[in-house]
């Protein structure tokens, strides 16, 4: 585990595992679900055109235009992200408790993720560690595929009064083009590693994205 020096137990090595998950989402293809969308979900609720977590006490409006992400879609994203992090680490992760939020999407390029897992601190500034361990993993899960990727430093954003941990990815074609790019944030919130990602490739579906989680309302 050389990419983190600091953490070496196998305990401690499955939390760097537990948030955001889901990387290498250009390999998926587009599914959406108009009809059900509660069905699209492990927590909360979509009412109309706005999503509720109880379990996170946060609110947040689906923009106009944009897609509940189906199931077996997130499913299959799991499923790769799992696959590429477990080979970059040389490990097998138990993602069972692993709950899919709210997740849209315009297309394949252009999607809005979230996620929470339980994570129990064992000591003062871990999560915060541990954040700083999976982002280097991630990065690494690239490298080691031959893409090609810059990250942006880690910065705290408030939303709604609250601190998020934030940095990014830019993912590049093999002539240098860039093809995505890649938003993750991150808090511990009620012994929950929540996650949004945010990934996309113009910045007009960015802005749209932005808008509506940066409004998020979170109860105090």
């Amino acid at each position: 585990m050389n990419f983190y020096p600091h953490t070496t137990s196998y305990s401690t090595f499955e939390k760097i595992m537990k948030i955001k998950l889901t990387i290498l989402l250009f390999l998926t293809v587009l599914i959406s679900c108009k009809t059900y969308p509660n069905k699209q979900i492990d927590e909360g609720k979509i009412t109309e055109s706005k999503y509720h977590s109880k379990e996170i006490g946060w609110t947040m409006e689906i923009p106009k235009g944009w897609n509940v992400t189906h199931k077996s879609i997130l499913d299959e994203r799991i499923e790769k992200g799992l696959d590429a992090i477990n080979e970059t680490a040389e490990i097998e992760y138990d993602a069972s408790e692993l709950k899919q939020l709210l997740n849209f999407q315009k297309d394949k390029f252009n999607i809005f993720q979230s996620t929470s897992e339980p994570f129990e601190l064992e000591y003062d500034g871990e999560w915060e560690e541990n954040n700083a361990g999976l982002k280097k993993l991630v990065y690494n899960t690239y490298q080691q595929r031959g893409i090609k990727t810059d990250s942006t430093e880690t910065k705290t954003i408030k939303i709604d009064g609250l601190e998020f941990q934030s940095y990014g990815f830019t993912i590049y074609s093999p002539k240098g083009e860039i093809i995505l790019n890649q938003i993750m944030y991150s808090r511990l919130i009620n012994g929950l590693d929540f996650g949004v990602n945010i990934n996309y490739n113009n910045e007009s579906d960015k802005k749209e994205m932005l808008e509506v989680w940066l409004n998020s309302k979170f109860k105090k």
